[in-house]
């Protein structure tokens, strides 16, 4: 078995289908480190508040110690943790990683192949990036983590590949339009600034069809997948409470779309269904939503 079909065979807890991206992303903050710094160990008093950044920004809405990968990645054979007694995590709990000056670094074996291999790690960065987080996440994702992937490899032949004329069907379905504050941009005789945003994640198993996509403009599809924007079962928007925007601009971008319907697809062509839209409200939208 190649390492990435070993990255995809990773143990996730599971509760209710909850997405957990833990283990995912301290791999990515493992990667991040190794292309600057080697195969150094990772003390976890450093890495701890990186960690907890990453999962608080791109973690599921509910709070995540970042003991829990930092010990449990060491069941998937790609994560060895060492104390200052020895071989062996302590365990998850935040004060024994830290009273036992715990460490991390990645297995010898696949520290090795990535030095040897090249295009792996990017490789691998890719396919944890894809199969856990929104394409529009990647980028400042990489930034959180540390990862520069401008010459990463083509997509691993493990991953699925996509419906190419998914965008062209959303866009069109919407009218060119962005389905929450109505930007209908072009330059040239081309769309510009327009996205088809999966409201269940590809990664989830969204499928690539008009009922589970909305033509969104470019900062309204980061927010909704920020889960800073929602749906109801109404098709009305949702705005988080915890978002802050002070701004005339947020309030006029983002604030005053509370309680908005949000603009339906052509007569004739599928809304987005209800199973897409409760997932989107459970896994990635930041409760509670604005009054």
């Amino acid at each position: 078995m190649g390492w990435i079909e070993r990255v995809a065979e990773i143990r996730r807890w599971s509760r209710g289908g909850e997405r957990a991206p833990h283990k995912p992303l301290l791999l990515l903050y493992a990667l991040g480190r190794f292309q600057r710094q080697g195969d150094r160990p990772i003390p976890f008093s450093a890495a701890e508040a990186e960690l907890r950044k990453l999962l608080k920004e791109y973690g599921p809405p509910r709070d995540t110690s970042p003991g829990y990968p930092f010990h449990h990645l060491t069941n998937d054979g790609l994560w060895l943790v060492e104390t200052r007694h020895g071989a062996g995590s302590p365990g998850p709990e935040l004060g024994r990683l830290r009273d036992s000056e715990a460490a991390g670094r990645l297995h010898p074996d696949l520290a090795r192949a990535l030095s040897e291999e090249p295009g792996l790690l990017g490789r691998m960065a890719r396919y944890l990036l894809d199969a856990n987080f929104a394409p529009s996440l990647h980028q400042d994702l990489c930034l959180l983590a540390g990862l520069d992937l401008e010459t990463a490899a083509t997509v691993p032949d493990v991953m699925k590949r996509r419906d190419p004329r998914f965008r062209d069907r959303v866009l069109m379905a919407y009218e060119y339009c962005c389905a929450f504050c109505s930007y209908d941009g072009w330059l040239d005789g081309a769309v510009v600034g327009l996205d088809a945003a999966h409201v269940r994640w590809w990664a989830f198993d969204g499928p690539d069809e008009v009922a589970n996509g909305l033509c969104l403009c470019a900062i309204h599809h980061k927010l909704f997948d920020k889960g800073v924007l929602g749906l109801t079962g109404e098709r009305v928007i949702a705005v988080s409470a915890k978002f802050v925007g002070r701004s005339q601009s947020a309030r006029d971008m983002v604030l005053s779309l509370a309680g908005r319907p949000a603009r339906s697809p052509q007569p004739g062509l599928d809304e987005v269904e209800q199973d897409h839209i409760d997932w989107h409200s459970h896994q990635v939208f930041r409760t509670p939503p604005r009054g």
